[in-house]
């Protein structure tokens, strides 16, 4: 991981520096100069609106030879089809839906498969997630919704992409897969760090706030993304994570109508960042920065510190159990053996 001081690491994390970047800050735009993707194939999950659907359009911008909107219902990723290339009618991209469920195994294992079909694969943005407002157990595993789609459907994808990565790329020009996180990590309470094991904690209805679970979901996703790295080398694939901000998009729905939800539309107000400026620092972390970036947290063009519990010695410890617990969950996947199946690259 990049070197960062305590006092660095420390300062990002305040609510006022959450503010500064909010009001003050802007990610940069990448241009075609800085990033020509003509010839290339790129995915983006959950991509039929907000801050999915931006980072289409400026792939498309950057000459993107064939986009993938990989969504949770047909119908709509073929609307967002529709009006990417109603923007943009002179490109020459061509656009395929697909389907892709991260609270269904089965439907990660189908959509693996149908990536293995493609003739090229060189960019993946996994910016699917939820924020729930109630506690809801997944009928396909049994685990709480928010758990199941933001860490371990979004892991099973990511693990089981990276050969699949590596098949289509070089060591000198390896792919590069991005999944969005957060600026709220840095506040988790992350109560169920204690539970032994760790992932059954979230199965209870008494650890779930709605708030703190979703913080929590990206915290795991940074604690996952330091123990991925540490074992698949950058020129296997470049793997990172980014955070787009406070945005106005869909994520906040279940919340419309609802007293919570008029806060949330009064923070977006004064706060939030339009889905377009948000997708800038995504589309940035998937097309820039190269193997510097293998592990790390992408944000407003550059490289930052995690939440501060990331680099204490309990996180740590934690991130190892996690990810063991984790591989554990994912077993009937073969996700081991493809980890340590790059082992000898290393």
């Amino acid at each position: 991981m990049a070197d960062f001081t305590p006092a660095q690491i420390q300062k990002r994390a305040t609510q006022g520096a959450f503010i500064k970047r909010q009001l003050f800050v802007e990610p940069p735009i990448t241009s075609i100069d800085d990033a020509n993707l003509a010839g290339k194939t790129a995915i983006v999950t959950g991509s039929n609106t907000g801050i999915g659907f931006e980072c289409c359009q400026q792939l498309l911008d950057l000459g993107l030879s064939k986009l993938v909107i990989a969504v949770r219902t047909v119908s709509k990723g073929e609307e967002s089809k529709r009006q990417l290339l109603a923007r943009k009618p002179s490109t020459k991209c061509q656009v395929e839906v697909t389907k892709l469920d991260l609270s269904s195994y089965d439907s990660i294992l189908t959509f693996v498969e149908y990536a293995k079909g493609l003739e090229r694969l060189d960019i993946v943005i996994n910016n699917a997630g939820l924020l729930k407002r109630t506690f809801k157990q997944d009928p396909n595993t049994g685990h709480e919704e928010t758990i199941q789609v933001n860490h371990l459907g979004n892991s099973l994808l990511i693990i089981l992409l990276i050969p699949v990565l590596q098949s289509k790329n070089t060591p000198t020009d390896p792919g590069r897969l991005s999944f969005v996180n957060s600026d709220t990590p840095s506040w988790a309470k992350f109560k169920e760090k204690d539970a032994v094991p760790l992932l059954p904690g979230f199965d209870r209805p008494e650890n779930f706030v709605f708030d703190d679970r979703y913080s929590t979901s990206k915290l795991l996703g940074q604690l996952f993304l330091k123990e991925l790295a540490s074992r698949i080398p950058a020129s296997v694939v470049v793997i990172n994570c980014s955070n787009p901000g406070l945005c106005k998009s869909g994520l906040s729905r279940e919340f419309n109508g609802s007293f919570l939800g008029y806060i949330a539309q009064i923070m977006h107000f004064l706060l939030a960042r339009t889905s377009s400026v948000g997708a800038r620092s995504v589309v940035d972390a998937a097309v820039n920065h190269g193997a510097k970036s293998h592990g790390q947290y992408i944000e407003d063009g550059e490289v930052a510190p995690m939440a501060p519990f990331v680099y204490k010695p309990e996180g740590e410890k934690i991130a190892k159990r996690l990810w063991q617990e984790t591989m554990d969950e994912l077993a009937f996947a073969g996700v081991t053996d493809i980890i340590n199946s790059f082992s000898s690259s290393k």
